[in-house]
């Protein structure tokens, strides 16, 4: 069984392994130190890589360099262990794999391993349910491993697969996170999440871009955010306490600036912990444009052929806003704005204001 000192070196150095870069070094170490090996290592072979590249994480000595360049460039083809079909969770010694009455086998020994000074090793597969699979051995020169040694890597091998499994899925979770935030990014989405008090507890890069530049919001020094303009601090603190006191208290969605635009909606988190400090249970989702105002009209003018004037015009509506409320942010007449219109609609082809939003939202602009 493992000692009070297997589990605080090696248990533990392999369960931090993959916080760490590279990926379970500590745990190499400690365990080529544990078993007085030469060499520990962790082999992936991916299915999408080439036989002679393996990925290899390791501790201790390698074999020569010339050696490697040899196996990379020829030797490869001739190596028995990527043939072998190794039972998951079974440690191997090197007597069990290459056999003496075999001539490949002892080429190989002779040619590869004896000048890595690899005459004794365990070799175990360790496989999670996706299907990713990994060797885990240590070689020496001598003396052979013990049965002590055989069984430690063994009962390791169990832990390792619990590791495995976590850190694969922790790796198609950023994955797809780093899928979600591109996407959330040329939608011009970001999210911050905010504890009790309103506190930043999180934040996605295109929402900390929103931040940096100043569109209405900043983290104040306590660390909470709040807005630029008074009417809309007096807004995100009203919902920040409302839902702060009420779980299911409905979302609060206002106006955070205009230029650049950037709108928010305030929620309570679907999964929320009421324990004390800075536990998120809010989240104010951020929609906003990276472009100033000047700069996106100008866009739009030149992609949809419209005059100055007319391109304004389009930008607020495409914002959502009514005539009165556009011919009023740009200073003209609301009859002015109704011809405005008509020209827009006539030269984008829409039949009105739905069809110019969609037009906008749809083109190139929204990656711009």
């Amino acid at each position: 069984m493992l000692t009070a000192r297997d589990e605080d070196d090696l248990l533990m150095a392999l369960y931090q392994g993959s916080f760490e870069q590279p990926l379970w070094s500590s745990f190499l170490e400690h365990l080529r130190a544990r078993i007085g090996a030469r060499y520990a290592g962790i082999i992936f072979r991916p299915p999408d890589r080439p036989a002679n590249s393996p990925v290899e994480l390791f501790s201790g000595e390698r074999a020569p360099a010339h050696l490697n360049r040899l196996y990379q460039e020829e030797l490869y083809k001739t190596d028995p262990f990527l043939g072998f079909d190794l039972r998951e969770g079974r440690v191997y010694s090197l007597s069990e794999l290459l056999l003496d009455s075999n001539p490949e086998h002892v080429a190989f020994r002779r040619e590869v391993l004896d000048p890595s000074g690899i005459h004794f090793m365990r070799i175990v597969r360790i496989s999670e349910p996706s299907g990713v699979s990994t060797w885990l051995s240590v070689s020496r020169d001598k003396p052979d491993f013990t049965a002590a040694d055989t069984a430690l890597l063994s009962r390791l091998a169990r832990h390792f697969r619990n590791c495995l499994r976590s850190h694969i899925a922790l790796e198609r979770e950023k994955s797809r996170a780093s899928i979600a935030d591109e996407v959330m990014q040329r939608l011009s989405f970001g999210w911050i999440s905010l504890d009790s008090n309103g506190c930043v507890v999180e934040t996605t890069p295109q929402a900390k871009r929103m931040l940096q530049y100043g569109q209405g919001l900043r983290i104040a020094r306590n660390g909470r955010l709040v807005a630029t303009d008074p009417q809309t601090e007096r807004k995100l603190s009203a919902a920040i306490k409302a839902i702060a006191s009420s779980p299911g208290e409905r979302p609060r969605a206002f106006r955070v600036s205009t230029d650049p635009w950037v709108e928010m909606l305030i929620a309570p988190m679907t999964q929320r912990n009421d324990g004390t400090g800075r536990t998120p249970i809010m989240i104010a989702y951020l929609q906003g444009d990276t472009q100033s105002e000047s700069d996106r009209y100008e866009q739009i003018a030149e992609l949809f052929g419209l005059l100055p004037s007319e391109a304004r015009l389009a930008l607020a509506l495409s914002r959502g806003m009514s005539i009165a409320e556009a011919a009023d942010s740009l200073g003209i007449t609301v009859e002015t704005a109704r011809n405005y219109s008509k020209k827009i609609y006539a030269k984008m082809g829409a039949r009105g204001q739905n069809d110019l939003i969609r037009y906008i939202l749809t083109s190139v602009l929204a990656l711009a």
